[in-house]
Parts: C-alpha cells; structure tokens; sequence
C-alpha cells in the first residue's frame, strides 16, 4: 500500500494545488462578476462557455493524448488553464469571458482525464478504493480550501486572478518532474446515446437532469451567496457545506443502491432534493448556520445522483459496451451542465436569487417522478439485474465515470446481465 501511495504522491500534490486553483477561481469569477453588475443572464453565458468547453474536451482531449502522450498534454491543458484565468483579470468583458471560461472548461476536463488515467493504472484491485477515495478526498479539500482564499484578496482587483495563475503553473510542477512510469494511452470512446436510453432510460434522462442541475449550482451558486447579502467568508462556508454533504452521503447511497432497485433510490433522492431546496428557499433569510446545515442536506443529493445512474446503465450493458455506456452517459451530463445555467439565469434575474432553489426543486421532482414512472413501467418485484459495483465520483465535475471508461474496453462477465434478460428493468 505503501508503495502505492508512494507512486501516486507527485499526481495527489499536482492534482491538490489544481483543485485549489479550481476552487479559488468558481467562488472569485461569480464575485467579480456581480461586482462588475453584469446580469445573471450574462452570468450565465459566461457558465455555459465553461460547460460547452468542458463536454468538448471529453471528445478531443483523448485524441491528443494519443498523439503525443498524458504529460505532455497535461502540460499544455494546465498553461492553457493559467492563461485563461489571467486573461480573465486582464480583460473584464462578459464577451470575453465566455472565450476564456469555455478555455477553462475545455483544459480541467482534459486535465482530469490525464490525472485519473494515470491514477488508475497506478491502482490494483486490493487498493482502488482507497486510492481512490484519498483521491476524492484531494479534490474536496483542495476545491474548498481555494474557496476560503477569496477573503485575502480582492476580487474587484487582479490580484486573486494571478493567485489562481500561480497555483495553477505550481500544480504542472510534480507531475511534470515526476519519475513514475507514464500511463498507457486511453483508448478512444464511441458515443451511442439514442442506443443508452433505449437499454435504460431512466439513467439517460437522469444523468441530464443531474448535469443541468450541477451546472446550475456550480456556475451560479457563488451569485447566489452574493446576492442574498452573505459575506465573501460565509459565502465560502455555504459552497463548502454544500460539498461536504456530497462527500458524506456517496457511499451510503452507492451502498444502498447496491442491495435494492436503483430506481427506488433515485425517487428517494429526488424526494429529498425537492424538500431541502423548499427548506432553502423559505429559510433563506435565516443566520448562515441555519443555510449551512440546508445547504448540506442539498448536497447530499445533488451530486451523488450521477453516479447513480451511471452505476444503473452499467448494470445493464454488456462487457464490450462499457465505454461506449460510460460515454455516453459523460455526453448526456455534459449537455445536462450546459443547458442547466441558460435555464435558471433568467429565471433568477426575474423572481431574485431564492428562485434558483426552487428551479432545483422542480428539476428534483423531475428527477424523482420520472424514475417512479419507470417502476411502474416495469416493477421492481419483476427481479433486478446483477449489480456492478458503485463507484463515487469526484464532486466539482461531471463525467469522471467516462475516464475510467477510458481506460478498460470490458469488465468481468459475471459482472453483467445481458441486456435481453427478461429480469432487466431499465
């Protein structure tokens, strides 16, 4: 184990500083923004620019690597992420921004399918969890230790923009000099979502709806903290408490989704969902533990639910349809993260910051109704399919699920139900 965690050291470290880079940068882009007074509309382009990079980079980025290899493209997606947030502070125009975020978008993609392809051939089956639950628990620390930097700066100024430049360049710096073996290029990915959603439905409309309401939250929960009147600080710990509650609950729902129908575990999530972000909006104007402790219970939720249907399709596909499963269920998330900010802009400019939540509800109820629909389209008394293993996925982003995917053309057959099984209830 040790020797493990010894060959993994220079990724964890790039992989920490990244994620603070990553943190700092979600939390002082929304800040900026609302101090520049630029509309939540506009705010919202400026998110789908970053969402519509990201999706595109899950397609190419493998492509390159397989060109010219993991370091050599995470050398270039990092300057490419150093650039992007200094342009940022250089040209504060919404226009450009857009640019600059969908560059964002498009190098953090890349750079975590470089990272987690690494990581996995470092892992064995004896040491995956582990490895990559501490690997879970990099992002989460680094993402949210970035989000309490914004208090020592000033976002109105440069100077929080060039920090998020130089954390960036230093998170190039131990992968780059690292002496590990490199990965094995990812093999490339075939995209078939017309054929997912016929073999399950309900993880296809649910992995959209799960990314358009991650990408909701991620691209404008910072405006939302801004606009309700809580200080940069307190700002911080809500987004933090949101993300803990994700950390917290993964496993327990990964593990009761593994010994009952799925689906019945979507409905429950959804159902909890909807209550927690109703309690967020009526307890809004409360002190900022009482948010905090809300925001948590959303958390709880809003992200896990991704792995939830990605461990659903799974359950359903046979052993030489795993990537293509994988990614197309990334793809569906990641057009579910571009509509998601387009949608609940405009609706927060109208009916005020608390109407985020209540979009979140209504997309929960979604969420929920849809996946009980299902049931009783084909009960889960009919007999569940063979369950794969449920696997958390790192919290800030989507389509993680896919790099793995990357990285294995099958699994054990005995892992699998044939998808012509009459048992299968997709």
């Amino acid at each position: 184990m040790l020797a493990s965690l010894r060959s993994v050291f220079s990724l964890m470290l790039s992989t920490l500083l990244m994620m603070v880079g990553f943190g700092l940068a979600s939390y002082v882009l929304p800040v900026r923004s609302v101090t520049e007074g630029w509309s939540t509309l506009t705010i919202s382009l400026i998110a789908t620019g970053y969402t519509l990079g990201f999706t595109i980079s899950c397609i190419i980025t493998p492509k390159f690597v397989l060109r010219v290899g993991h370091v050599r493209v995470f050398a270039a997606l990092i300057t490419l992420l150093s650039i992007a947030i200094l342009m940022c502070g250089l040209v504060v125009d919404w226009r450009s921004w857009i640019l600059f975020r969908a560059i964002s978008g498009f190098a953090i993609s890349g750079s975590y399918l470089v990272i987690e392809s690494w990581l996995n051939e470092r892992v064995t089956n004896e040491n995956r969890g582990m490895l990559f639950s501490l690997y879970l628990i990099t992002t989460m620390v680094g993402t949210i230790g970035g989000q309490y930097l914004v208090p020592l700066g000033d976002p109105t100024n440069s100077s929080l923009f060039i920090l998020c430049g130089v954390l960036f360049s230093l998170a190039l710096l131990p992968t780059a000099l690292s002496s590990s073996a490199m990965p094995a290029p990812p093999s490339q990915a075939k995209f078939d979502v017309p054929g997912l959603y016929r073999r399950s439905p309900v993880a296809v409309v649910g992995a959209f709806l799960a990314g358009a309401m991650s990408g909701a939250w991620l691209n404008l929960g910072g405006v939302f903290t801004q606009k309700i009147g809580l200080s940069t600080a307190e700002g911080a710990t809500l987004l933090a408490a949101l993300l803990a509650g994700s950390a917290v609950s993964q496993i327990p729902i990964g593990r009761t989704s593994d010994r009952i129908d799925r689906r019945i575990v979507m409905v429950g999530c959804g159902i909890v969902g909807v209550i927690s972000c109703l309690a967020m909006v009526a307890f809004v104007g409360s002190s900022p533990l009482v948010l905090y402790v809300i925001a948590a219970f959303v958390g709880s939720v809003l992200f896990p639910i991704y792995a939830l249907n990605v461990a659903h399709a799974n359950d359903l596909a046979r052993p030489n349809e795993y990537v293509e499963v994988s990614s197309g269920m990334m793809i569906t998330y990641g057009i579910g993260t571009i509509s998601g900010p387009l949608m609940v802009g405009p609706v927060m400019d109208r009916f005020g910051p608390p109407s985020l939540f209540m979009v979140l509800a209504v997309y929960f109820a979604l969420y929920a109704a849809y996946a009980a629909w299902r049931i009783a389209q084909r009960g889960h008394t009919d007999g569940l399919v063979s369950k794969t293993d449920f696997q958390a996925n790192t919290v800030p982003t989507p389509g993680t699920e896919a790099v793995n995917a990357m990285n294995q053309a099958v699994r054990p057959a005995d892992l699998i139900e044939d998808d012509t099984a009459p048992t299968a209830a997709p």
